[in-house]
């Protein structure tokens, strides 16, 4: 057993021992009979904890010779499937975390050279070969030669150079070169499976990794159950372990992928149950900068647009011009592209619109927004607290007047129906999930509420019905007439009836606030 030829199993023990572990073992069936039928190279890239490096050990414990893994995938859904046997610990695997070998060199160059060397020094200390240089891929086509032996490659962590050396595009083709004459067309090459989170950068001459199959959140093919938590998958850890899912559901959902599966970042579900608690979990291992840097970008619209998809709108993109980088950007349209491969964002391929995928991520874009140079925008966001307040002071007057100038500060959000008037309403309320699960058009009775409030502290729910061109006195009597707050009976010693309007002809906004209890 080596640490990079035939490892272990511990990483995956350890996982699959956690308290909270779901069983992804289905992957291993999926990549092996693609590989076999299709293509034994395959690259998957999703954003961060969504599980890459978790799957990429399960791989090395099943496949791995260097260690007897029955223990761990008897009891799990791979061990019911036709080929289990077969595949299991047969195989000679070579597994390279590209991140590890970055953070101990300076360089590009250095990584190479020391990535070579420790895996030269394990192979030969196997399969004792000479070569005229002391090159990996020479060595591992002499032990091919001479023993007959392939590999499976597992690399996880294959995009750390474009990351991590975003501006230098001379280290980057030399790292794609590596891996061309590393992995492309060589005999000893059983499978690779690669994962990370941007697509294979290809540009010129160095469009190297072609021989490779993509998997992405923009293209998830059949992977779709496997680039996350599934709603199911979700549902029955909520159930085991006693969690709200509804609330769950809207922390958390919305990554919508090809074949209408939902799902869920696996990082923030398990310290959400862990914890107890409903937070930003996603984020915390990078600071709101992150993204604030992209969304500062000067391209014509990208502001209008992410300020329309925070008020829970999806906009148009066109993702073909993206580079597959992180600084090759020539229009919204390719910032946008990347913050879906980082996760910030949700692709709708359907209907090719991109979206703010849940409040999780809201809450990043919120904070990264408020500190940033977006003046009119950046102002009305941290006015939102003035309009909850005036709310719970019953001051309809003043809030009318908080979302008649939203409207104005924000005009790309045109009025031509009650949907469009949510959207403002949606923004103008934005420091309100502080204190509450904002949940659109909630059945609360004999029919929904267009925007219910339900609070997480001390705070009073509320319900608001958006009138076009309507009085509103005909909002406040239609939430009395369809029995709105029967869906909130455990709050109707502390609950607002909210009524706003829009007047077409005179382009005001008028409020009416009840309290019951």
């Amino acid at each position: 057993m080596g640490i990079y030829l035939n490892p272990g199993n511990e990483e995956f023990k350890n996982t699959i021992n956690k308290m909270i572990y779901v069983d992804k073992s289905l992957l291993i069936e999926k990549i092996g009979t693609y590989s076999k039928a299709i293509n034994q190279y395959i690259c998957i890239s999703r954003p961060r904890r969504f599980g890459k490096s978790t799957d990429a050990n399960m791989l090395v414990a099943y496949y791995s010779k260097g260690c007897d893994s029955h223990n761990l995938f008897n009891h799990l859904k791979i061990s019911n499937t036709e080929n289990y046997q077969k595949d299991l610990n047969q195989h000679n695997v070579i597994h390279l975390n590209m991140q590890d070998f970055l953070s101990m060199t300076n360089s590009i160059e250095d990584m190479l050279i020391l990535l070579s060397e420790e895996v030269i020094f394990e192979l030969t200390q196997k399969y004792p070969v000479t070569t005229s240089r002391n090159i990996l891929s020479l060595v591992l086509s002499r032990i091919f030669s001479q023993y007959n032996e392939s590999f499976i490659f597992i690399i996880d962590e294959w995009d750390c150079v474009f990351r991590d050396f975003k501006q230098d595009k001379e280290a980057q083709e030399k790292y794609l070169d590596f891996l061309r004459n590393l992995l492309k067309d060589k005999s000893y090459v059983k499978m690779c499976y690669m994962t990370g989170i941007l697509p294979i950068k290809k540009y010129g001459t160095h469009s190297a990794l072609n021989m490779f199959d993509e998997i992405s959140m923009i293209e998830p093919r059949s992977y779709s159950e496997f680039m996350g938590f599934t709603e199911e998958e979700v549902k029955a850890l909520c159930e085991e372990y006693n969690v709200d899912f509804t609330m769950m559901q809207y922390w958390y959902n919305g990554y919508h992928l090809k074949e209408n599966i939902s799902i869920y970042s696996p990082r923030s579900v398990t310290a959400s149950i862990a914890d107890h608690n409903f937070l930003n979990y996603w984020s915390q291992t990078e600071t709101f900068e992150a993204l604030k840097e992209y969304i500062d970008l000067n391209f014509d619209g990208l502001k209008e647009d992410i300020t329309a998809m925070m008020a829970g709108m999806k906009v148009d993109i066109d993702i073909s011009s993206f580079q597959n980088d992180m600084t090759t950007f020539h229009s919204k349209d390719d910032v946008m592209t990347l913050l879906i491969h980082l996760g910030y964002l949700g692709y709708d391929s359907i209907n090719q619109k991109v979206y703010i995928p849940n409040n999780e991520v809201n809450g990043t874009f919120i904070t990264s927004v408020k500190n940033s140079n977006w003046n009119i925008v950046s102002t009305m966001l941290k006015n939102s607290k003035n309009l909850l307040e005036a709310t719970w002071n019953l001051d309809a007057k003043k809030v009318a007047e908080y979302i008649q100038e939203a409207h104005y500060e924000t005009s790309i959000l045109q009025y031509n129906d009650e949907n469009a008037l949510s959207y403002t309403i949606s923004l103008a309320y934005i420091a309100a999930k502080e204190f509450y699960t904002i949940v659109r058009e909630l059945p609360t009775g004999k029919g929904y509420a267009d925007i219910a409030f339900i609070p997480k502290m001390d705070k009073p729910a509320m319900l608001i019905e958006l009138k076009y061109n309507h009085d509103v006195e005909t909002g406040i009597d239609q939430i009395k007439k369809k029995n709105y707050p029967k869906g909130l009976e455990h709050y109707q010693n502390n609950l607002l009836l909210i009524s706003i309007s829009y007047d077409k002809t005179t382009k005001e906004h008028s409020c009416m606030i009840e309290k019951l209890g």
